[in-house]
């Protein structure tokens, strides 16, 4: 049996620049812009062992959620997994179909500290698309699928970002 968190993120090409270092003297130059358009990740991360699984979508509903959910059982298929997640409503949807090896918990209400995955967002956002700008969305997307590669590589990183002794079950 395993135990995942899950969450999702939206990640856009609108930027917000933020403080950065330069030498003395020198003002450094961020290029920013204003463009509304955004993607989601979804990710379930093991706070034992530190897999990853993600998944770039366009959208975050539930026929979404649909996908990811079939796509890690399918991943899992040998495994017996427990998933914890937010009470997002495409989380709670009476369509998700029913998973022989997925088991859905969900976090109290209004807890967003309580999912470990917070920190694999934080640590994306800031180690990797900090002042940065992209061309398209296919760009970010690209940028994003190297980032989660990376981490699905690293076990250590993931431990070292989600493995809370109270999550490791």
């Amino acid at each position: 049996m395993k135990t995942f968190f899950q969450d999702e993120a939206r990640f856009g090409r609108m930027t917000d620049p933020v403080n950065c270092w330069a030498p003395g003297g020198l003002r450094p130059l961020v290029k920013t812009h204003m463009i509304r358009e955004y993607t989601h990740v979804f990710s379930a991360a093991c706070p034992s062992d530190g897999q990853t699984f993600s998944l770039i979508l366009p959208f975050a509903d539930t026929p979404a959620m649909q996908l990811f959910l079939e796509e890690l059982s399918q991943q899992f298929k040998d495994c017996r997994l427990v998933v914890v997640m937010d009470r997002a409503a495409w989380h709670r949807s009476k369509e998700l179909g029913p998973f022989e090896n997925i088991r859905i918990l969900f976090q109290p209400a209004h807890s967003p500290e309580l999912n470990p995955v917070e920190h694999l967002w934080e640590h994306i956002r800031e180690k990797h698309l900090r002042n940065r700008s992209w061309s398209s969305l296919e760009d970010l997307e690209q940028q994003l699928e190297g980032i989660l590669k990376q981490l699905a590589a690293s076990a250590d990183t993931v431990r070292n970002l989600v493995g809370f002794r109270w999550a490791i079950i």
